[in-house]
């Protein structure tokens, strides 16, 4: 390929020249570079639960991650949902995947802010009284609510968009005109590039939504970045995304080192699968679900290492192969929540555990 690997800031590590930002703090970061399970699907499912799609069809599908701990630990308070999905919305819909709630129900699926729902946070005329007294004709047909929906999740989500409607917290997080210009700046703006086609936008915004969200309470926040099927041009793509890439991630985590929020909050950057070795007669690079790679940070991980390897061609895992599952428990660990032992209940009473292969990764923890 077109590329050269370039110095980090840790002795012995290199990554891509595409992340030069990335490289000058790759101490806070941790590079796997033998990711597998890939079903080969082409969404985020997988990235947003751990599970391939169309795992326990019969009771609904495995919850995501976001939806688990809106279940497990529920929402810091009422006006800020537990889980917020930012991708935007593609042509190809699985892209987007924000995360499904599965078998825990609607009441546990990440809040949207865009279209319908941004419209819902606007009371549109009603006050706040007048809304008071639609919550308590609601809260009037408990008895019916509790028949029909006996896990209570009906309850749950009135409770919450009760709170989000009646509170600023929201919508005050999302409207970055109240950012410093500085921290804004710092973050890079995205712009529209001509490599989208059905992808998601590089959206710098998103990625600095996503600390905002996180700073005032939301437990898990999921977004989509560019479009990186580089079936024809591929070093051109990776070249406008790469640098976009590189300056909204190393962004986020110095601004979140800076306020003292990184030990608390781990991120996670990856795909579905990774990209053929060999590159096409389009100059461009296929599916490749054999083998891809994770960037994380934060969460009170061990960083500054690199974990695993490829054969000398990048075609499959030789060294400390990393099931996406693994990814996922280490995620879990870090909130505090065991993912060896935690189960859910699904519908019909029987309880699940959060994940098949269910031990954090011993190099992190």
């Amino acid at each position: 390929g077109e590329f050269k690997p370039i110095s980090t800031n840790v002795p012995g590590i290199q990554i891509g020249e595409c992340f030069p930002q990335i490289a000058s703090m790759m101490d806070k970061m941790v590079a796997i570079r033998s990711l597998i399970g890939s079903s080969g699907g082409h969404d985020a499912y997988q990235c947003v639960t751990g599970w391939r799609r169309g795992t326990m069809p019969s009771i609904g599908g495995p919850p995501s991650v976001g939806s688990a701990l809106a279940k497990i630990r529920g929402p810091v308070d009422l006006s800020v949902p537990a889980t917020v999905g930012l991708a935007a919305k593609t042509s190809h819909t699985p892209w987007s995947e924000s995360g499904q709630p599965g078998f825990l129900g609607d009441a546990y699926k990440p809040f949207k802010p865009n279209g319908e729902m941004m419209a819902d946070l606007k009371l549109n005329g009603i006050t706040i009284d007048r809304l008071r007294d639609r919550k308590a004709l609601i809260s009037s047909l408990g008895d019916l609510q509790r028949r029909v929906h006996s896990s209570g999740g009906l309850n749950t989500f009135t409770d919450e968009a009760f709170g989000v409607l009646t509170s600023s917290k929201l919508i005050d997080a999302l409207d970055l005109s109240k950012e410093d210009p500085k921290v804004r700046e710092r973050y890079g703006d995205g712009k529209p590039y001509k490599y989208q086609y059905d992808g998601a936008p590089t959206c710098n915004d998103h990625v600095l939504m996503a600390r905002r969200l996180v700073e005032i309470g939301v437990r898990s926040v999921t977004l989509s970045f560019g479009r990186w099927d580089s079936h024809g041009a591929n070093f051109d793509l990776v070249r406008d995304h790469g640098g976009k890439l590189d300056q909204c991630v190393s962004a986020l985590v110095e601004d979140l080192e800076q306020r003292g929020m990184l030990d608390d909050v781990t991120v996670v950057v990856w795909g579905e699968f990774g990209r053929t070795p060999k590159i096409n007669k389009n100059a461009g690079r296929d599916h490749w679900p054999q083998v891809s790679c994770a960037l994380l940070a934060g969460g009170g991980m061990r960083t500054g290492q690199v974990i695993g390897s490829t054969n000398r061609l990048g075609e499959h895992a030789v060294d400390r192969p990393v099931h996406f599952q693994e990814v996922i428990a280490t995620i879990y660990h870090n909130l505090g929540i065991d993912p060896m032992t935690t189960t859910l209940v699904d519908p019909t009473g029987r309880p699940q555990f959060l994940l098949e292969k269910r031990e954090p990764m011993r190099e992190l923890v």
